[in-house]
């Protein structure tokens, strides 16, 4: 019999317990009445917008312009629209909608709990939370793109 590999430091075999995970579905429930949309950023095949937690970005919303609606997480494909004006105060009403799914995925590589944030029928955002649920993790690399373009 093969032995398991080693798993190091917050790895799955010592990390997730539901304590944490259900400490991170309300933290983010908590924070969510607090996210705002960011600058929207124009794609060749589509439009992100930047959902923001105190002033730092959790994730990209994709959004469709024509129906003024966001689509679901893993569909970043949608029209492109001739300007950004509006598009930050829908996603704003968006998210007054949006709610949280009550269940988290655990990601070992990154050692977090990620929340879903659904709107209607569709999950909009992944919300990373650390590992002991009581902090959310920016999405930096977005967070250090908005900061690049002036957003």
């Amino acid at each position: 019999m093969t032995p398991l590999p080693h798993l190091g430091p917050g790895s799955c075999r010592d990390t997730p317990r539901t304590e944490s995970a259900k400490r991170a579905i309300e933290l983010v429930r908590d924070a969510l009445p607090l996210f705002r949309a960011g600058r929207p950023i124009l794609k060749p095949d589509g439009v992100d917008v930047p959902v923001l937690y105190l002033n730092f970005a959790v994730d990209r919303l994709h959004y469709n312009p024509g129906s003024r609606t966001p689509l679901p997480k893993g569909c970043p494909r949608g029209e492109r629209p001739e300007s950004t004006e509006g598009i930050a105060e829908s996603v704003d009403a968006v998210l007054r909608e949006a709610r949280v799914v009550e269940a988290c995925e655990f990601r070992e590589p990154e050692n977090c709990w990620v929340v879903p944030v659904a709107w209607e029928s569709f999950i909009i955002l992944h919300v990373r939370v650390s590992a002991d649920g009581r902090e959310i993790v920016p999405d930096y690399r977005l967070t250090e793109e908005i900061r690049r373009h002036g957003g």
